[in-house]
């Protein structure tokens, strides 16, 4: 039983499931709007939203934390474009819009966006 216990396995394996988390984060950061599945935009959602807020304190520390989990370029644009907008918001950082379901498997599609200021 899994009473308690956080977070979508997707079926992988633990680097595997940081890897599809940290390429969803990079490439909303990228081109701040993707299409994804509704269980993996909820799941990377956490772990936007905890980036975004580092990158908002703008220091040395949490710049290097960024750098550890993001390439350069995005962590340039998070610092110097993103964090910016929302200097004066407190959360929410992010939307997820339904789409209806995949043809191929019926998976629930969303759009995973940047809330715009």
């Amino acid at each position: 039983m899994r009473k308690r216990n956080k977070g979508r396995k997707f079926g992988r394996k633990k680097d595997q499931r940081k890897a599809l988390l940290k390429s969803l984060a990079h490439n909303l950061f990228l081109r701040e709007k993707i299409k994804t599945t509704e269980a993996k935009a909820k799941e990377a959602k956490i772990l936007v939203e905890k980036l975004i807020t580092k990158a908002k304190k703008g220091d040395l520390s949490s710049t290097r934390l960024l750098a550890g989990y993001l390439s350069p370029v995005v962590v340039k644009k998070l610092i110097n474009e993103i964090a910016p907008k929302y200097k004066e918001r407190k959360g929410g950082y992010t939307r997820i819009i339904r789409l209806g379901q995949r043809q191929a498997d019926s998976a629930q599609m969303v759009i995973f966006e940047l809330v715009e200021q």
